[in-house]
């Protein structure tokens, strides 16, 4: 997913996404991997997807790169992955 392909689907230019997600003190990038993290955190937490391994979810939510996908996420929340499955219970 690209800030191109999300303008054109919204019918704005890039530059015009990029000054909104600016005055948010963000960017589409920083947003972009926000979201994916905390779909992969629902996922994790949710009991139905308890049996799916780690890897699955980050492939899931956009990840291509599983340690990436784990040193953003530990970066993100303070814990791993796994931590964070186990003090949800699942």
């Amino acid at each position: 997913m690209s800030i191109g392909i999300v303008a054109s689907y919204l019918g704005v230019t890039p530059r015009y996404l990029q000054r909104l997600f600016e005055s948010d003190g963000t960017t589409f990038s920083e947003f972009l991997l926000g979201q994916r993290l905390a779909r992969a955190y629902r996922m994790l937490c949710e009991p139905q997807s308890a049996q799916r391994q780690v890897s699955a979810i980050a492939y899931d939510v956009g990840f291509s790169d599983l340690s990436y996908f784990n040193r953003c996420f530990r970066r993100h929340y303070g814990a791993t992955p796994t931590d964070m499955r186990k003090a949800a219970g699942n």
